[in-house]
């Protein structure tokens, strides 16, 4: 049993609070997590140790995120949301001293470039994209790019706003419905051209919001798959679908439609008109939704009277048997979730089959926080070439939990028998740095957990 135990790659001590938030930045050199005390730490993956430590909040950071390679936004239940810079350069001034070591002076903190005062009375975290289509994700380098970032609104808890940066100007309010209750996640991306904005709420409901060309905004999905308050939701990098998890057990992967559906006003309410297949890349690069969906509006156009309403039946919903699965986070490559378990467990699946690939188990108390590393060669064939001309096999495999040991290990013998050559200490320790599968893991215990498999 000890040998196929997967076990932690390295150890972060250092908050004295539970764990709320975690990311990578800078390429992967870099892992930011805060905690309920509203402490943030910059840690480089190079040598296990902080780079920088600040208060960033009088309360607990409900989420964090990286903003191209020199800035870091943090969101509080003080209401705030920050922008901050930081730079190598800005390391060398911060502390390294961990919230858990005592200090005679305050620690200084990074240089603030944006403060919106925002709602965090819901616990919800924000959400955010490029302006620019074409590079979606902020931890893009895109320099010149606008940032839209989509928090609750401040009077209604179950409508969201949409603010710009730099300029912090409010662009959009959505109000998906009052009977929803608060809305617990969101993710905000763009779809065909389109911003879209998915959010989860108290309620179990998840719903897809389109911006139309003429500044309004369409509700394409609506869908309760949940019995219980959704706790989180990610999309998969390819936009055509997304995953949610809740307070129940159950994992649910919806649709993102791009329109609404056509139904005959004479069916029943709850008759299904069109049947919601899971998409699957065709050779034309469009998905089998988007072909359902021009079918359906081809067909409908000779027919009876028709009125448009929101796809409402989600791709495959699996019920786990686990219960209060949060922080649900898709890899870079689209092949994985995870989640963090009310029981202390990391549960690992696969993004196409929503099986259950591994249980990473090491904290003993509630696990609150998991994020991915980006893996940058993840398209690559298996025996893909590496810079030194040499094959290694793929790591992203569906293998049973008892076989991830060995897979993470040979792959790790492989990776450094390949960069070893030619190369300093400092450099080989960074490239691993980059390349490395990581999975971090935050929990109750105020400890990260640092994973490397796959």
């Amino acid at each position: 049993m000890a040998e196929s135990t997967p076990s932690p790659k390295a150890i972060l001590r250092g908050h004295k609070a539970q764990v709320h938030a975690a990311t990578f930045v800078r390429h992967n050199e870099r892992l930011a997590t805060g905690d309920a005390e509203g402490w943030a730490v910059l840690w480089d993956l190079t040598i296990m140790r902080p780079r920088a430590v600040w208060r960033a909040h009088e309360n607990a950071i409900l989420g964090i995120r990286g903003w191209g390679r020199d800035k870091i936004i943090t969101h509080g239940r003080d209401h705030k949301l920050i922008v901050w810079r930081i730079t190598e350069e800005d390391e060398g001034r911060l502390s390294v001293s961990l919230p858990l070591e005592d200090t005679p002076t305050p620690r200084p903190q990074p240089w603030v470039l944006h403060l919106l005062e925002v709602n965090t009375m819901n616990f919800c975290s924000f959400a955010a994209c490029l302006s620019d289509p074409e590079r979606d994700s902020i931890e893009a380098d895109a320099p010149t790019a606008d940032v839209f970032l989509a928090v609750p609104n401040t009077l209604a808890s179950e409508a969201i706003d949409i603010y710009t940066l730099p300029s912090q100007a409010r662009i959009h309010t959505i109000h998906p419905g009052p009977k929803n209750g608060m809305a617990m996640s969101l993710s905000l991306f763009h779809h065909h051209g389109y911003l879209t904005l998915a959010a989860a709420f108290e309620n179990g409901y998840v719903s897809v919001h389109r911006l139309d060309p003429d500044g309004s905004w369409t509700m394409t999905y609506r869908s309760q798959a949940h019995t219980q308050p959704i706790l989180s939701i990610d999309v998969h990098p390819g936009r055509e679908f997304f995953f949610t998890s809740s307070a129940d057990a159950l994992i649910a992967k919806h649709p993102i439609p791009t329109s609404q559906q056509e139904v005959d006003i004479n069916f029943e309410p709850n008759q299904r008109v069109v049947e919601v297949v899971e998409p699957q890349q065709s050779n034309t690069g469009s998905s089998l939704l988007s072909a359902a969906l021009n079918a359906a509006t081809t067909s409908g156009s000779n027919s009876g009277p028709k009125r448009l309403k929101p796809w409402e039946h989600p791709l495959k919903v699996i019920n786990t048997k686990h219960s209060g699965q949060q922080n649900l986070k898709v890899r870079s490559d689209g092949k994985l979730f995870a989640t963090a378990g009310w029981d202390s467990k990391i549960r690992i699946y696969s993004a196409k089959t929503l099986k259950e690939l591994a249980v990473l188990s090491w904290h003993k108390v509630g696990a609150y926080a998991v994020a991915f590393s980006t893996v940058e060669d993840s398209n690559a064939p298996i025996g893909k070439a590496t810079p030194s001309g040499q094959p290694v096999e793929s790591r992203v495999q569906e293998v049973p939990g008892a076989s991830l040991r060995k897979v993470a290990g040979e792959s790790q013998e492989a990776d450094t028998r390949v960069m070893g050559a030619g190369m300093s200490v400092k450099d080989r320790r960074l490239q691993l740095a980059k390349t490395a599968h990581w999975i971090a893991a935050g929990a109750k215990d105020g400890k990260v957990s640092l994973w490397d498999i796959y």
